[in-house]
């Protein structure tokens, strides 16, 4: 019975990975703020009375850019690339193609193509597109203006908004390039062994045909931090001078510390560590402990994002 139900959600295709139920709240309050000022601002520039001053494929974003910040197509290029180049696409086809549905079928059709020669494929691109040709005359009478506004306002709004919002939860970031700390060294031996290559992971991609919702760094992370955790723990020679670790943990426990100074001894006892927390609970704070006690409160460690 247990193997029928698993065999059910993947059929479903349900997600059974963990997020905290902060992060869920989180990703909530995200989406009011986005929509919310998105409202308030256009409403004071075009008024009720004026055009359509919000399109309903920003309710699609703000699932994208709040509750999947990291996401390939929550990101910037993703999220101004595809509404703009899909509500050019739709106008286009409004003004020069007389019949509706064939009109709204190659709105979102040529919007896919184009976000996907332009690689900012966003979904509720599509939603900008078809607004174009069925939105009604509140939107058509726009006609090219529609690109500017809303669109153009809605998307800068939306952005604005997330990436302040970011700034409220450290362990959040968004850009996904705005992230200060990345879980792989940059600058590791390209011979080492069992390194997983960021071209090894864009060429099986290739391979299986495969566009997925997560950048190949993220996807580089991700397997390295599988099998880090696959064969062991960090371990006290493994706590550096200078290096940068996290607790693992994500909401309010979150904590990155960098070793500042240590007193090494044979004696773990005697073997000392100074730390500083450099992000997270207890930023700007200073504290001590042994290397063997640092060790098991790290999960990994980091390495300062250069870009």
């Amino acid at each position: 019975m247990l193997r029928r139900f698993q065999k059910l959600l993947h059929f479903l295709g349900i997600d059974t990975s963990h997020v905290t139920l902060a992060e869920k709240i989180i990703a909530s309050i995200g989406g009011f703020a986005g929509i919310f000022f998105i409202s308030l601002i256009s409403f004071h520039f075009v008024g009720a009375t004026g055009a359509a001053f919000i399109i309903p494929s920003m309710g699609a974003s703000a699932v994208l850019v709040f509750a999947v910040p990291h996401g390939k197509l929550s990101q910037p290029w993703s999220l101004f690339g595809g509404h703009l180049a899909s509500a050019a696409i739709g106008v286009a086809c409004y003004q020069f193609i007389p019949h509706q549905f064939l009109a709204a079928g190659l709105a979102v059709g040529l919007a896919i193509g184009l976000m996907h020669f332009l690689k900012c494929i966003h979904p509720p691109g599509g939603a900008t597109a078809l607004a174009a040709v069925i939105g009604g005359p509140g939107i058509q009478d726009l006609g090219f203006y529609y690109i500017i506004n809303p669109t153009l306002l809605n998307v800068i709004i939306i952005f604005t908004t997330a990436v302040l919002f970011s700034r409220l939860f450290p362990w959040r970031h968004y850009p996904a390039n705005a992230m200060r700390f990345t879980k792989t060294k940059k600058d590791k031996d390209p011979d080492e062994k069992n390194k997983l290559h960021k071209k090894h992971i864009e060429q099986a991609l290739s391979d299986m045909n495969l566009i997925v919702d997560i950048t190949t760094d993220d996807l580089q992370q991700l397997f390295e931090r599988t099998l880090a955790y696959s064969e062991h723990h960090l371990t006290p020679e493994q706590i550096k001078l200078g290096g940068y670790y996290t607790n693992g943990k994500h909401g309010g426990e979150w904590s990155v510390r960098q070793i500042i100074d240590e007193a090494s001894s044979n004696d773990p006892e005697k073997d000392l560590v100074i730390f500083r927390v450099v992000e997270g609970v207890g930023l700007r704070t200073s504290d001590n402990c042994s290397r063997q006690e640092f060790a098991l409160w790290a999960s990994h460690e980091l390495f300062p994002n250069k870009q």
